[in-house]
């Protein structure tokens, strides 16, 4: 009976530690870089019937071990392009540069510092048709307009400078994205890319200001836009120092989950075998 009455106690104690750890260990996780600011539109889409694909991406951290549940992006729609044409979106993620990567690179592009990797983070990938996420479009304006646009101009060098290919005007969409199965990401530095395929013209993937200001959530290093197509693949772009110059942008993003500490996660583990090894030296 006092074993018994011990190995209950010990089971309790390790339930209410293990209860106290999780609590303070899961944290929410909230990262975005704001509003667009309408100073470019860059394509990202996949490949499909004859047209290359075409992946913009922009970078983020996770300051702890990170599971992500829920995305958000914006971009440009053509005017009077139903939103129900939407009928694919991915998602992918990169390490920087050099992870996943040939190194030294190709020498392709003036450089590939801060860069995407070449290859994405396979398991990390998430696709509508695949149903592995679930999306939902928003009309957010039914004319948004932007000073600049990059599509079809991403040229190796030296032929990268084009300036862009100028203004374009559109609906602004944003879309939110449910995670069927979360994405889990260690501490590190990411680059987020999205894609949209419209079975009527192109998504245009919004920038948003750099620096990061509110409601966006800084960070640092806060590196810029980056953008390739199967031509250029696996080298990237930076949008703004190669193809327009002088210049650099982030884009219109937010990643939402819970952050868990590797510490607790240690901790969780220690109060366990505590509380087994307590129940083993009363047993024996």
């Amino acid at each position: 009976m006092q074993f018994l009455l011990r190995s209950v106690c010990a089971s309790a104690a390790t339930a209410t530690i293990v209860l106290a750890c999780q609590s303070a260990a899961a944290a929410p996780y909230f990262f975005s870089t704001g509003n667009p600011d309408g100073r470019i539109a860059t394509l990202s889409r996949p490949a499909s019937g004859g047209t290359i694909q075409t992946e913009t991406a922009d970078d983020f951290i996770t300051p702890d071990l990170t599971r992500l549940t829920k995305a958000t992006f914006v971009g440009l729609v053509p005017a009077g392009v139903a939103l129900s044409s939407i009928s694919e979106v991915e998602i992918e993620f990169y390490h920087v540069f050099p992870k996943d990567s040939a190194n030294p690179p190709s020498g392709k592009v003036p450089t590939r510092v801060n860069s995407p990797g070449d290859v994405e983070i396979g398991a990390a990938t998430r696709d509508s048709i695949a149903g592995s996420l679930s999306f939902t479009a928003a009309l957010l304006s039914g004319n948004f307009s932007v000073g600049n646009t990059v599509v079809t101009g991403i040229n190796p060098s030296p032929g990268e400078h084009t300036g862009g290919e100028g203004p374009a005007s559109g609906q602004e969409v944003q879309i939110s994205v449910d995670f069927t199965n979360p994405v889990v990401l260690p501490t590190d530095h990411y680059f987020f890319r999205p894609e949209v395929l419209l079975s009527s013209g192109n998504f245009l993937l919004l920038s948003a200001p750099k620096p990061i200001v509110a409601p966006g959530t800084p960070f640092s290093p806060d590196l810029q836009a980056w953008i390739r197509n199967d031509n250029l693949a696996p080298d990237w772009l930076r949008i703004g120092a190669d193809i327009v110059g002088g210049t650099t942008f982030n884009e219109t993003f937010s990643l939402t989950g819970v952050t868990i500490p590797e510490p607790a996660g240690l901790v969780l583990l220690g109060a366990g075998l505590a509380g087994l090894s307590l129940t083993r030296r009363r047993n024996g």
